[in-house]
């Protein structure tokens, strides 16, 4: 089985690290290893080791460090940091080592991710995660492309992951991620728009009641409340991954505003850094209304 290495060990590679330990007879026979860059920085260093030593992962102090001997390289950082981290990592990859792209991206830039990646030997996999990482952990499903997606395929199945392959050209993963994301991400942002302008002019109820007529097979109180709590924990990456999406609609001859207001709104409320721990409806949109307007 061969060895492991993380670029970025935030939300998504904590999961991924957590699930494997739970895998009866896990392949991994070698330390799992990571690059992030929080290592560099004297505010989140120590955040960073903690939560390595808690998933016995070894952190290392460079991207050689971390990925030298490694033969499957999962690269999970921010949407807008995948590329600068394929041209980080490319010179220290092992021949033939599985690149694995598991970044929210357009696929254009997955394309130019993959052509530095395989110039340097290695073998890039575009990788689409296509649900949050709670609860399912590194069972979240997965899409696969490009022309090592079936050999990526049989490595994460035995690491007990939810794989499967979307096909062979690289993008083809990340184009169906992103054109998701136009309507999941996008509903977010309607959400925010309709429900803290309701709250501010004093008819929130009414609203969420219509609403509720007219889809009953959506529960608009409880999905609004998720929505906006998806925005205020992950507002900022999910801001990033919302330009990825514009991208790939202009890549496709189509206009982005909806994808480009989702950004505004997605960063807006992200940047609050606002808890939306054990909050109600109310409570949230309470609570960004104050921020927001302050």
């Amino acid at each position: 089985m061969s060895t492991i290495a993380l670029i970025g060990f935030g939300e998504a590679a904590q999961a991924f690290v957590a699930g494997w330990k739970t895998v009866e007879g896990s392949p991994i026979k070698a330390p799992i290893t990571t690059f992030d860059i929080k290592i560099k920085s004297s505010d989140h260093r120590r955040g960073l080791l903690d939560a390595c030593a808690r998933l016995e992962v070894l952190s290392g102090e460079s991207p050689r460090e971390a990925t030298t001997g490694k033969r499957a390289v999962f690269s999970l950082v921010t949407a807008d940091r995948a590329l600068e981290a394929a041209k980080m990592v490319a010179a220290y990859l092992e021949k033939d080592a599985l690149y694995l792209d598991c970044n929210s991206c357009s696929p254009s830039t997955k394309v130019a991710a993959a052509k530095i990646v395989e110039e340097a030997g290695a073998r890039y996999v575009d990788v689409a995660v296509m649900a949050p990482v709670y609860p399912a952990r590194h069972r979240t499903p997965l899409l696969l492309a490009g022309s090592d997606a079936a050999k990526a395929e049989a490595l994460l199945t035995r690491l007990g992951m939810n794989a499967r392959v979307a096909g062979d050209t690289i993008g083809q993963a990340s184009s169906i991620k992103m054109l998701r994301s136009v309507m999941i991400k996008g509903f977010e942002a309607l959400t925010a728009e309709c429900v803290l302008a309701a709250r501010r002019a004093g008819v929130e109820d009414a609203v969420l009641a219509s609403l509720q007529a007219s889809d009953p097979g959506i529960d608009w109180a409880a999905r609004s409340s998720y929505n906006l709590e998806r925005m205020m924990v992950h507002g900022t990456r999910r801001a990033a991954e919302m330009e990825e999406v514009a991208v790939t609609l202009r890549d496709l001859g189509l206009p982005d505003g909806m994808a480009s207001s989702a950004v505004d709104w997605q960063r807006r409320i992200g940047n609050l850094g606002l808890s939306a721990a054990d909050l109600s409806l109310t409570e949230r949109v309470d609570l960004i209304l104050e921020h927001l307007l302050s």
